[in-house]
């Protein structure tokens, strides 16, 4: 039987607490047999909003403590996976992992480039539905402005970017194989946008879980062979310059006939639209 797979990393100490052997850095399977999870490398440049989150106490310093991706949204914001955020992938709630930080504007997880900074507060969409990963998106503030260049700006509802056939750029350290091998450097892979009943194909329900067009998008080729993975989730989804999708879950990786899904970017923009309004409202001086 597939298995429905988020794309984060889990932590060693989650991993102990489950009574499970741990390694330096433990990762969720993924059920993909020898799929090549098909990709090549980038420079950082190429797609300078794409972060990583990293703890070093959590998951060791082999690839600098990362295990999620993440997408520079704002100078001080930065959009990930909620679900990357959670007690059972950092084995403890997020305000209780002091060296939770973003590694920006580096290709190589353990070259000094660019620089690592910590987060100041997290915010978990509180629609996140953990059991079908609707809403799956959550947003880290940062201590200190990234360059305005490593932002990316967000595709509202009825952008063309969302139309099926647009290719689409995803990237981010994750397993390249489907079987735990991964990347020190930054890797990315062409995918295509699928039409919603495609994917609603694919994702009926049941063990290989459940596609909601409203909340989610998918992406792939109908071959297989070029998808997200582990390590990848909260990555971007960047297509025509704008952001269209965060990494989210999928059955295995890079499975013909079962494309990659991710929170589709115009209900983040939805959702976090009052809180942007509320942060331009002027001061009134009594």
């Amino acid at each position: 039987m597939r298995r429905t797979v988020a794309r984060a990393l889990i932590g060693p100490l989650a991993l102990a607490a489950a009574g499970t052997a741990v390694p330096l850095v433990g990762a969720a399977p993924a059920v993909a047999g020898s799929v090549v999870v098909g990709g090549f490398p980038i420079d950082v440049s190429e797609a300078p909003w794409t972060v990583a989150l990293a703890s070093r106490d959590r998951f060791g310093g082999m690839r600098a403590g990362q295990f999620c991706g993440a997408v520079a949204i704002d100078r001080t914001m930065v959009l990930t996976a909620a679900h990357c955020l959670s007690a059972d992938v950092l084995g403890a709630p997020p305000d209780r992992v002091p060296d939770l930080r973003v590694i920006a504007g580096r290709t190589d997880l353990l070259s000094a480039q660019g620089e690592e900074i910590a987060v100041r507060g997290i915010a978990i969409n509180p629609a996140y539905d953990v059991a079908t990963s609707s809403g799956d998106f959550a947003v880290a503030t940062l201590a200190k402005p990234l360059p305005q260049n490593a932002v990316v700006a967000m595709a509202r509802a009825g952008d063309p970017a969302y139309a099926p056939g647009t290719e689409a750029l995803v990237s981010g350290w994750g397993d390249t194989t489907g079987g735990g091998a991964y990347a020190r450097r930054l890797r990315a892979a062409r995918v295509r946008v699928l039409p919603d009943d495609t994917c609603a194909r694919a994702y009926p329900g049941g063990p290989d879980g459940t596609y909601r067009a409203a909340t989610m998008l998918c992406a792939g080729e109908p071959a297989g062979g070029r998808d997200g993975c582990q390590g990848d989730s909260g990555g971007p989804l960047v297509a025509g310059g704008r952001l269209i999708g965060v990494v989210s879950w999928g059955s295995g990786c890079g499975r013909p006939g079962y494309p990659g899904v991710y929170t589709r970017v115009s209900e983040i923009v939805r959702a976090l639209e009052p809180a942007a309004a509320a942060r331009k409202q002027p001061v009134t001086r009594s």
